[in-house]
């Protein structure tokens, strides 16, 4: 055998030899090469055993033209660069400059170019000449298709305004559709957030003046102890990666609290599987605890939140529960060295934060953390009485308060000094390195604005807002509060603008839009006493109620990117024969339905106009600090949209048709004095020009004529250019005295003002008690001019609190426990954003079908396994589905991806695709509105904001029949719109000179070297 050390040489030399070929190839000497192919010299072993290595390109050229614009695969924003050859798109990567996503891109960032080559795009406007669902369309001119638009929407305008109802989806722009909406006279406008978040920003804009998702982010960089409530892997998510990598490199812990163990959730150090609609209760067990163990930083509490303002204590009386005040309005404290009440903003006196004391006049006032206390010390919120519901042992509760007290005692010293709003030097920056993430698991229940509230409470209780390891604000927030403007809508009148935007903030009962019965003023019911504080309206009701006419009817619903008539719609089959339904005299219910898509989507067959839009790709969008920004902890930024590419279709930005429609119109601020268009060139044209008021405009970069200002500034005309010589996007960096504390920070305030964040430098004061909640409760309780009619009295009684409360999901309330006694829940997979994306022939790949997922011991019980059919029942529908068990998910929760299942032949996915013939929704088991009571049905929708309750829904599974292995509900094939591609089995993206994907390959040319 010789020598073993000989046998060890010759396996190192061979390693040896591959690691110099390797090294050969990286420095490539071509004329070498050729020697030593011709001589056989320079041979090593390895090439004599595997033959000539393959030379492979590491840096290829994939395009001769880059452009850096933002993505719209999701609601992240992230910057990208898009390289085009030949006038096509080949790659898309992230722009490392960018501030939200740093160079990362996820796999449906790189998937737009699927997006961008779909075989769905709309081509052409279409007028329906078939029954409404149908999908018997014939394509018009655009000129057709805007007469068309302008005659009946000018008809209402002229008439009544109010019967327009205009509804947005995720367009990103909702700051021009809001502005549009106010223009023409319409109460009746609403977005996204109503069905998605609500809950969220308003649970968070009424307690600290920022939110989580879109307002705020974790302090990635110091955090210790992150804890992530009902957040999906599609949100925020490569902002979420990147700073869960650093978390992993620090060492902190990171914890998720969801029903679901998928995605971040799966990385987790500890995951939580909590019952759905409980982590309420969580968060009250975790506050009762601390609040017994003494972790509450005082000094924070006194500071920056109103826990020292009075609280008068005066039942049934009009001012019980109401803050003292002195004879300015100001709110007062309790100076406990002068024992007196002194006004709450002062500085140089011992405010009391617990105790009850007697003002001048007699009243017994409280201050508003003694009441806190006194709540959440009860041993209704022990661990002990909520582990049952919440699903989580109380020792695990106990141990979880532990953790953050532990933390709690390890605060973050930065060696930054900084100046307080009273002009109070500090020589240091202090924190308490706990932060929190909320979403839609926490939003998308009845009970979530209180439970967003709950969170918020938990962080000021411990000083985690804005403060070195916490939570922080994302500029432009945080905003004073209460505050921001209040909805428009209490009156209307023909050929006139309301005089506000339709969308803002109640502050108590004078600022609902109802007539002098009580009842609502708007379509959706919006700022009624059914829903007062609903900051972003009721988009979920906006088609049921226009078809039953309640309040009113409405001639004209006109929406953007909704696709209403499948998975954004609760009761989605109901939704549909709602679209369809006729009157006696055969018109429709509904009169008359303009939509505008990019895609043929599901609601473009229920459409009686569609105005095609473009691709992000092909179009100017703005990302604007008046809208949905991308600003960081760090500073102010916002982004545009360029086009890329020009479209190949008849088709245009939504935003163009949309300022033409109002310079057609002849809406306020669409026209000049003469009558001719005020923003001729569209929408790029509104971008830089617009002024919502004196040098504000959508974008906050390169303003003033030489597009040196920030913020505030004249008009630049050559703005967009700069924006792109910046690859597209504008950003400007804190001081760093100015990146923590803003709620209280003088320099920072300033600043704000300067850059048009905020109107005045004044404090900004976080409430642990919400005093325009206990305003509706008054009047629910009989105090004031305005009071809720008879039939809402005690649900605003029950439902309006000054601090938060647990209370069971309504639905739940509603239904037999024991006839459903599970809860079913959707969320959507990181590959995945709404309905867009499962006709992406990329990601189609990753996910083509679902499954319900249930826990694997709760299905032995049941006498289920993988790939069984089940029925899904809940008080409102059936449907049946596939099963797949899984250990990761709550033992009372079934769950599902969601929008993966499509209609047949929408989408211009073919008949027989799984998306039609194995994916399913879960809407078809979920109402728009709850189980009657006393003769009346409320929207199923939180009572203090209307968010939409998604995730309320009670079910029970039975196991289907041997022969029921198909999903239903189905529905008939819907018709592709006219000349829509016919898109093959399969789509192919290459560079073999195919146009589009679905084209064939191009036939080889022949060499006639054989025959």
């Amino acid at each position: 055998m010789g020598d073993p050390n000989e046998e060890g040489r010759t396996r190192m030399s061979l390693i040896g030899d591959a690691l110099g070929h390797a090294g050969r190839m990286l420095h490539r000497d071509v004329g070498a090469e050729q020697h030593d192919a011709a001589t056989g010299e320079g041979r090593d072993l390895l090439e004599m055993l595997a033959g000539p290595a393959e030379v492979v390109e590491t840096s290829p050229v994939v395009g001769d033209e880059v452009k850096y614009t933002t993505c719209y695969m999701c609601a992240c924003r992230c910057g990208i660069k898009v390289h085009i050859k030949d006038g096509r798109i080949r790659y898309i990567e992230g722009n490392k400059d960018h501030p939200v996503n740093r160079g990362v891109l996820c796999g449906k960032g790189s998937a737009g170019i699927m997006q961008q080559y779909s075989p769905a795009k709309l081509r052409k406007p279409l007028l329906r000449t078939g029954e409404r669902g149908s999908g018997e369309f014939k394509e018009i001119e655009w000129e057709e298709a805007l007469d068309l638009a302008t005659k009946w929407l000018g008809d209402i305008r002229h008439t009544d305004p109010k019967k327009l109802a205009f509804f947005t989806g995720r367009d990103q722009s909702q700051s021009l559709t809001g502005w549009w909406g106010m223009q023409f006279g319409t109460p009746n406008f609403a977005a996204h957030g109503g069905f998605c978040s609500v809950n969220m920003a308003a649970g968070g804009l009424y307690s600290v003046g920022g939110a989580f998702w879109e307002f705020g982010e974790p302090d990635w960089e110091h955090t210790k102890y992150f804890m992530l409530f009902g957040v999906a892997e599609d949100h925020d998510s490569n902002p979420i990666k990147i700073g869960l990598a650093e978390l992993k490199k620090r060492g902190a812990k990171f914890m998720s609290i969801n029903p679901v163990k998928t995605g971040y959730s799966a990385i987790a150090d500890e995951w939580v599987g909590i019952r759905p609609g409980t982590d309420g209760l969580f968060v009250f067990a975790l506050i009762h605890c601390l609040l017994q163990a003494d972790i509450v930083d005082l000094d924070f509490l006194a500071r920056y939140t109103n826990a020292t303002w009075l609280v008068v204590q005066n039942p049934g009386g009009a001012d019980h529960g109401l803050f003292a005040r002195d004879t300015n309005g100001a709110p007062l404290a309790w100076d406990s060295k002068a024992g007196k009440a002194v006004a709450a903003s002062g500085t140089d006196f011992s405010p009391a934060i617990v105790g009850h004391f007697q003002l001048e006049d007699g009243r017994r006032v409280t201050p508003s953390f003694q009441l806190l206390a006194d709540r959440y010390m009860s041993d209704e919120f022990s661990p002990e009485a909520v582990a049952e519901r919440c699903g989580v042992p109380a020792e695990r509760i106990r141990r979880i308060a532990d953790e953050i007290a532990e933390v709690f005692n390890e605060p973050v010293v930065l060696d930054q000094p900084w100046t307080d709003w009273a002009g109070r030097r500090h020589n240091k920056m202090v924190g308490r390195p706990i932060s929190m993430h909320a979403m839609r698991g926490i939003s998308a229940h009845s009970n979530g604005f209180h439970t967003c509230r709950a969170l918020h409470v938990l962080q000021m209780l411990l000083g985690a807002v804005d403060t070195p390891g916490s939570w922080r604000y994302k500029a432009p927030y945080p905003k004073p509060l209460p505050g921001g403007p209040k909805p428009a809508g209490k009156t209307w009148a023909p050929d006139k603008p309301l005089d506000g935007m339709p969308l803002g903030f109640t502050m108590g009962p004078e600022d609902l839009l109802v007539d002098e019965n009580g009842g609502p003023l708007r379509l959706d019911k919006a700022y009624s006493w059914e829903a007062p504080l609903s900051s972003h309206g009721l988009m979920h009701m906006a088609i049921h109620n226009a078809w039953a006419a309640d309040p009113y009817p409405v001639d004209v619903l006109f929406m953007y990117m909704a696709n209403m008539a499948w998975n954004s719609s609760m009761n989605t089959a109901g939704t549909m024969k709602m679209l369809t339904d006729k009157n006696e005299d055969g018109s429709y219910k509904i009169p008359k339905i303009i939509y505008s898509d990019a895609y043929a989507s599901e609601m473009v067959s229920y459409s009686d106009l569609v105005l095609p839009d473009t691709t992000y790709l092909e179009r100017w969008d703005c990302i604007s600090l008046l809208d949905r920004p991308i600003g960081s902890a760090h500073g102010p930024a916002d982004a545009i949209r360029r086009p890329v590419l020009k479209p190949d279709r008849d088709v245009r930005p939504f935003q163009d048709v949309l300022i033409e429609l109002g310079a057609r119109l002849k809406l306020p601020g669409f026209v000049n004095d003469d009558g001719t268009p005020k923003y001729p060139g569209g929408y790029p044209d509104y971008i830089v020009n617009h002024q919502r008021k004196p040098g504000i405009g959508p974008l906050a970069g390169f303003r003033g004529e030489d597009g040196e200002a920030s913020g505030k500034g004249a008009p630049n005309k050559n703005q967009l250019d700069r924006y792109i010589e910046n690859k597209s996007f504008w950003r400007l960096e804190l001081p760093h005295d100015e990146v923590y504390f803003k709620h209280g920070n003088k320099n920072y305030l300033e600043h704000a003002v300067k850059l048009g964040m905020i109107d005045k430098a004044d404090q900004i004061v976080l409430h642990l008690y919400s005093e325009p909640l206990q305003k509706f409760k008054l009047a629910a309780e009989g105090h004031g001019p305005i009071q809720p009619p008879e039939r809402d009295r005690e649900r605003v009684k029950t439902y309006f609190d000054p601090l938060p409360i647990w209370y069971q999901p309504l639905e739940e309330q509603a239904v037999s426990a024991t006839e459903f006694p599970l809860s079913a829940i959707t969320q959507r997979p990181m590959a995945m954003y709404h309905s867009w994306h499962s006709q992406n022939a990329w990601l189609r790949q990753i996910f083509s079908k679902n499954f319900l997922y249930m826990n694997r011991e709760t299905a032995e019980k049941l006498g289920l396994a993988d790939d069984d059919y089940v029925w899904v029942t809940s008080y409102h529908g059936r449907i049946r589905v596939p099963v797949r068990t899984m250990e990761g998910v709550n033992p009372d929760t079934v769950w599902t991806w969601n929008a993966i299942g499509k209609r047949k032949g929408a989408w211009n996915l073919p008949s027989d695709a799984p998306e039609g013939t194995e994916g399913f929704l879960l809407n078809h088991v979920i109402s728009e509105q709850l189980p009657e009571k006393d003769g009346y049905r409320y929207s199923n929708s939180d009572p203090v904001t209307g968010q939409a309750a998604w995730y309320d829904v009670r079910v029970r599974i039975e196991k289907a029949a041997m022969n029921e292995r198909t999903p239903l509900p189905e529905f008939p094939v819907l018709k592709r719109p006219p000349h829509m591609p016919q898109r093959p089995d399969v789509l192919r993206f290459d560079a073999e000179g195919r146009k589009n994907p679905w084209d064939p390959l191009p036939a080889r040319k022949s060499t006639g070297a054989a025959k």
